[in-house]
């Protein structure tokens, strides 16, 4: 095994001059070979190294993805330090834990978020930080570092430090190569911080083997090569970018589409179907946030079309759905017989031109983050472009497990990772056998060297080289692994049974079109309740569509959608009665990412709802709960909708 900078070199000698990394512009896509994607790294390294950076140190990275994010990283890599990426949705305020934490010497920053790092320069402990500007509108960077005091010799253009590193390099090259040989396997490639929603942030720290190990099995998976392509959604900070696509591009060759985030979020949102249809991937990377929104979107635009469209639709989903089954077992023969003519009718008139959505390329998605519920992964396998669902978290860089077209069970998160040794440690100690619910635990080359700074934390985690997840799952019979939850957000009944919550709430949303997010909660109470919030588009056209004209009215159709799911035949017989809510809540608002319910990764930030919303969930707990809270989620669709 050798480290990411060897493999970076493989890659340069192997595939040189083909592309590697593709940014917008106004002149179109504008590619960067795997040879000057190298090459630029060491230029870039060789100023990096004048100004300072030496072996373990640290530098940060806060930007977009881009081909200049990834050679400043590499080129940070090259010196011996450890890349600090840094997500782009933090707060300002965020920013001076994570920097002064990781003793980082200097940030890389686009132009889209120099106003965070200027307004918070005076909090910054380290002597001689370096602001390095990613962008070329340097008469806009003067202006915003002059108004912060920010001395001149501190600040740096991205340009001129790979323009000048070139001369450096050339000057220095027995210099600069004997850094590289230096460097070992175990060194710190990335400090990852966690969103930090319970307590500070801890910063999580990946070598050159983790890195190499993880990216090396992803690809023998999917058996990923030099012909496939991929638009870059995902912040490229997380783990899961860098090991699919960063690092994995090296081992096979692939081509990397940057999303255009030129002008900020608003915009990167915007064009996201517009580069979409240009570059025409063949994978996408997703989250069950970002998947779940395209499916809304799909369905959503069929019923706009209504009448023969929306029936053909609809009949051909559940006919598909039948004959698929989990995929890993589909249907017999005469459910086959009986269901084909539906599933091939809608799949040669509608399900077909589905993957325009996508730019019409596109073989599959993969899947990390949060649960997928059942339904997301039903839906997408039957129109024609699965999500290949998989588990993992960052101190496992990230991938555990994972489904691919080569092998898949839908409902599970797959089957383990080559390199990895993963098994399921139920109470007293022992090893699960298949069907038996515990802790999931591995052991394998991708597991975290420990918390930067942190020995404590680590130590809670990692016990004689194995990494205890703190999820909740099983395998079932086929080898296949089912994650259920984490171990943290387990539900306590009166009795003192416990329950995983996640599935139950990501069948919620998915039950319903009106119903966008969902937290349930029980903590030893006699029944299980929900906060919800609602999907506003889909709401108003209900109300539009049936005539209705208040919120009593509107009010009365969403505890029927609630109390559905509770006979939903998919949901029925697969959650226990007593951990579906009886009761719920309708929040006034979106948990998201300015009320700080949800973190940077797109997840909902459980114990934050639940603190907002304590008050509400005691009352329905109260001898009047029924009633009360009835009146009060009516009060709010009146506020929201009349």
């Amino acid at each position: 095994m050798s480290s990411i900078l060897n493999q970076l070199n493989v890659a340069a000698n192997t595939y040189g001059d083909k592309a590697y990394l593709f940014d917008k512009t106004d002149e179109g896509w504008i590619p960067s070979s795997y040879k000057q994607v190298e090459e630029s790294a060491k230029f870039l390294s060789a100023s990096l190294h004048k100004l300072g950076l030496n072996r373990k140190d640290n530098f940060a990275i806060l930007s977009e993805g881009t081909s200049r994010w990834v050679i400043s990283e590499f080129a940070i890599v090259f010196n011996g330090a450890a890349s600090v990426p840094l997500s782009v949705k933090l707060l300002q305020d965020e920013l001076p834990f994570r920097l002064n934490h990781s003793d980082s010497k200097g940030i890389f920053v686009s132009k889209n978020h120099l106003d965070k790092v200027v307004n918070i320069w005076s909090q910054i402990e380290k002597e001689n930080f370096y602001l390095i500007y990613l962008d070329e509108d340097l008469d806009y960077l003067k202006r915003k570092t002059d108004s912060a005091n920010i001395p001149y010799s501190q600040v740096k253009s991205y340009l001129s430090l790979l323009k000048e590193g070139e001369i450096i390099y050339n000057n220095n090259f027995s210099e600069m190569r004997a850094i590289v040989e230096e460097i070992s396997i175990d060194d710190v490639v990335t400090i990852s911080y966690t969103s930090g929603t319970t307590g500070s942030p801890k910063g999580i720290m990946l070598s050159h083997k983790n890195y190499f190990s993880n990216s090396a099995d992803g690809v023998r998976m999917f058996k990923a090569d030099e012909k496939l392509k991929t638009l870059i959604i995902l912040p490229i900070d997380h783990c899961f970018a860098h090991t699919v696509a960063i690092f994995g591009a090296l081992f096979s060759g692939m081509k990397l589409y940057f999303l255009d985030t030129r002008g900020g979020a608003l915009n990167a949102i915007k064009n996201i179907p517009i580069n979409l249809k240009e570059v025409k991937p063949d994978f996408l990377l997703t989250v069950p946030a970002l998947s779940g929104n395209l499916m809304k979107k799909i369905t959503d635009g069929i019923a706009a079309k209504g009448g023969f469209v929306e029936k053909l639709f609809n009949a051909g989903l559940e006919a598909g759905i039948r004959i698929n089954r989990d995929a890993f077992q589909k249907a017999e023969f005469w459910t086959y017989l009986k269901d084909y003519p539906a599933y091939f009718l809608a799949k040669k008139i509608i399900f077909s031109k589905l993957k325009g959505v996508f730019g019409g390329n596109i073989k599959y998605l993969v899947g990390g983050g949060a649960l997928l519920d059942i339904k997301q992964q039903q839906f997408f396998y039957t129109i024609g472009v699965p999500v290949y669902q998989g588990y993992g978290l960052t101190e496992a860089t990230p991938i555990i497990s994972s489904n691919s077209p080569f092998q898949h069970k839908l409902g599970t998160s797959g089957v383990i990772m080559p390199s990895v040794k993963c098994s399921i440690i139920c109470d007293g100690g022992t090893v699960g056998r298949p069907d038996e619910k515990g802790e999931i635990v591995i052991v394998g080359d991708n597991v975290m060297l420990g918390y930067y700074k942190n020995i404590e934390a680590t130590d809670e985690v990692i016990k004689d080289g194995v990494l205890y997840t703190g999820d909740l799952g099983y395998f079932d019979r086929d080898g296949y692994l089912v994650v259920t939850g984490r171990e943290k957000a387990l539900l306590i009944s009166e009795d003192g049974e416990k329950y995983s919550p996640e599935e139950i709430e990501e069948g919620l949303v998915f039950h319903s079109r009106l119903i966008s997010q969902a937290i349930i909660h029980n903590s030893q109470r006699k029944f299980t309740s929900a906060i919800i919030t609602l999907e506003g588009a889909n709401v108003k056209s209900l109300i539009k569509s049936n005539k209705i004209v208040d919120a009593q009215e509107l009010y009365e159709v969403i505890e029927r959608e609630v109390k559905a799911f509770r006979m939903d035949p998919v949901y029925k017989n697969k959650f226990p009665s007593k951990w579906m809510p009886s009761m719920f809540f309708i929040a006034p608002e979106s948990f998201n990412e300015d009320n700080l319910m949800m973190n940077s990764t797109l997840k909902i930030v459980r114990f934050k709802v639940e603190e907002v919303y304590k008050k509400d969930i005691e009352d329905m707990y109260a001898s009047n709960g029924a009633e009360f809270t009835r009146n009060i989620n009516i009060a709010v669709l009146k506020k929201l909708f009349f």
